[in-house]
């Protein structure tokens, strides 16, 4: 089991223990090609698209990314739903964090633009797709770049801007989940905007499931490659109702304040 290393580059306890059992009664090889070569075709498309994605107006680009995302969701088998009053402006929309996947999960339902770690950015085709759609990238590596990230994120949210961000900074196996730090809802208390917290909650056959946890030291091709080959796999959003920052009395700032209670608002049921 492994311990935070630090506020700035947090890890997660959950390990390989969390993943027992999850990748049972894996679909066919067959199958498996086919959500392989359909996802990639949709990827290609995406990357071939990236021009014209740069000069649509917001709201066309907006819907591409919508359909892009549920294009590729259909591709890797996955189900998704959603409930609640999702926002569709001036919101920091706060979830917790399990696999790659959750990007793609909030790309299909929320008009946002996410944060996301700097190295990304230099993803072959992924990156510059999502360079494209407004990714905010955040340098893990130099803490001191920290408070131009958050003044970049409040303009976004000034601006009537919709942004994701995953506040435990790791991923976790959805049976448990880390601490939210409060750096990122400064921004919302600085654009005088609501923090909508949201809860991804991964399923096969009706039961919670960790079969798309990304964690531990395992590389993206073998997340991929067990996702690829989960059966029923799906996953629901969860938006809950807005919370407004407001002044604090006492030492604790208003972002701990937020922070803590969008924490619990998502935390996993015990």
């Amino acid at each position: 089991m492994r311990v935070l290393d630090s506020l700035w580059l947090p890890r997660s306890t959950c390990g390989a223990e969390c993943l027992a059992g999850a990748a049972a009664r894996p679909v066919s090889s067959l199958l498996m090609a086919k959500r392989v070569l359909v996802t990639g075709f949709v990827l290609l498309l995406a990357g071939l698209a990236v021009p014209v994605l740069a000069v649509l107006p917001q709201r066309q680009l907006i819907k591409a990314q919508r359909i892009l995302a549920r294009a590729v969701l259909a591709g890797l088998g996955v189900k998704h739903a959603a409930a609640g009053r999702i926002p569709q402006s001036g919101a920091l929309l706060v979830a917790n964090h399990v696999s790659w996947l959750d990007v793609i999960v909030i790309l299909a339902h929320a008009p946002a633009r996410l944060l996301a770690k700097r190295e990304v950015r230099a993803w072959p085709l992924i990156g510059r797709l999502a360079a494209t759609l407004g990714t905010v990238f955040v340098d893990r590596s130099r803490p001191k770049s920290l408070p131009a990230t958050i003044g970049e994120v409040r303009r976004n949210l000034a601006a009537g801007g919709v942004v994701a961000v995953f506040p435990e900074g790791t991923t976790w196996c959805g049976r448990m989940g880390g601490t939210f730090r409060p750096a990122m809802f400064q921004a919302a208390v600085d654009a005088g905007v609501p923090v909508v917290p949201v809860r991804l909650t991964f399923a096969q056959h009706g039961a919670v499931s960790t079969v798309a946890a990304f964690i531990g030291d395992e590389s993206l091709a073998v997340s991929l490659r067990r996702v690829l080959a989960a059966r029923d796999l799906s996953v629901g959003l969860r938006a809950h109702p807005k919370i407004h920052p407001a002044p604090c009395d006492g030492p604790t700032s208003p972002r701990r304040v937020l922070a803590k209670a969008a924490a619990a608002v998502v935390a996993p049921a015990a």
